[in-house]
């Protein structure tokens, strides 16, 4: 999910991202979570990438060359992001320290609330918001809409929480903000919040990244994930489809209302 057009800065050692129509702290947000993601890797969490400087509508980072991907690379990443996610967050839906109020992931507004359980955090912040707003402009359908509010009673009622305690997650976790780079892979470009470590596992696959199956299989191991993990990876996904409904159209409307009807 693009956060807007970047350029190299004059000095040509940064990368500057611009967005001359964002909202008030639309990049400081984005800063407090590549901050808080940061804190794990003395410990061995994922790298992110470095901020230089952020304005109003605009962030400075710093600028990353990419290599070919490798199984090691790879490998490596997967436990590293077990790392990030075991670091942990104050609640479910929480955002970053530093940071109050709601965020944003791409360009749609992203609710941040604490709650106590998983399962009401996803269906209150992150899929009946989209949900409602995909289906007013036509991009879900009543039935889609009926499915997807079927799927949040049950995760209200606790259906798919487990005991895992709140996972410090990047949260915009496609492809396209993983860089593999010569000294391995760095992460840019969070919709960081409380959450659960099988969220950004379930949008890598959604939209797909180089050698997934090696940073699945080391994240699975590194995190104890219980063997039927992937049963619930498209529950994950409707997240980023509902998200990709309100903005890219009625196709993600569809595969979201498909994708609930496994889960209601």
């Amino acid at each position: 999910m693009s956060r807007g057009d970047g350029y190299p800065d004059a000095t040509g050692g940064g990368f500057v991202k611009r967005r001359p129509d964002a909202p008030d702290g639309f990049f400081a947000a984005e800063a407090a979570g590549l901050a808080w993601l940061a804190e794990a890797e003395p410990n061995g969490g994922a790298r992110t990438v470095r901020v230089r400087a952020v304005g109003t509508g605009t962030i400075t980072l710093e600028r990353l060359r990419e290599v070919p991907p490798t199984a090691a690379a790879a490998e490596a990443f997967g436990t590293a992001l077990a790392v990030t996610h075991a670091a942990g967050a104050a609640a479910f839906g929480a955002p970053p320290p530093g940071w109050q109020g709601d965020a944003w992931i791409g360009r749609q507004v992203s609710p941040m609330r604490s709650f106590e359980a998983w399962g009401a955090s996803f269906a209150d912040l992150r899929v009946l918001p989209y949900a409602r707003r995909a289906a007013e402009i036509g991009h879900l359908g009543a039935d889609g809409l009926r499915a997807v509010e079927r799927v949040a009673d049950r995760l209200h009622a606790g259906d798919f929480d487990d005991d895992r305690p709140p996972a410090r997650i990047h949260g915009d976790l496609w492809g396209g903000n993983v860089l593999f780079t010569a000294d391995g892979v760095v992460v840019i470009d969070p919709a960081a919040h409380g959450g659960h470590g099988q969220t950004d596992l379930a949008m890598l696959e959604l939209f797909g990244a180089p050698q997934l199956a090696r940073i699945q299989a080391a994240y699975a191991e590194a995190a104890d994930l219980p063997a039927d993990w992937p049963e619930r990876t498209g529950l994950h996904q409707l997240h980023p489809l509902l998200v990709h409904a309100v903005s890219h159209g009625p196709s993600y409307g569809r595969h979201a209302d498909q994708v609930a009807r496994r889960y209601r």
